[in-house]
């Protein structure tokens, strides 16, 4: 199985709104806690440690970017 990047939701705002409206009302470390938990629930459902390897150097891609931008947009 490959990872798949693009999105596989009929309604991509309503899937994002669903996490957004998880966290709402929890503590900062409740929702990361929330995360954590979400991501090993999704990460069993995958099944496959290739695509969560793949899945894990893209987020850390993406993350390491988004980091690199901010401090730029800083300087």
């Amino acid at each position: 199985m490959a990872l798949s990047t693009s999105s596989n939701f009929a309604k991509p705002d309503d899937a994002f709104r669903a996490i957004v409206e998880a966290h709402r009302g929890l503590s900062d470390a409740q929702s990361a806690d929330l995360d954590a938990a979400l991501v090993l629930v999704l990460a069993n459902h995958i099944g496959d440690l290739d695509v969560l390897n793949e899945a894990i150097v893209l987020a850390k891609r993406r993350m390491l970017d988004d980091s690199q931008q901010q401090q730029q947009q800083q300087q």
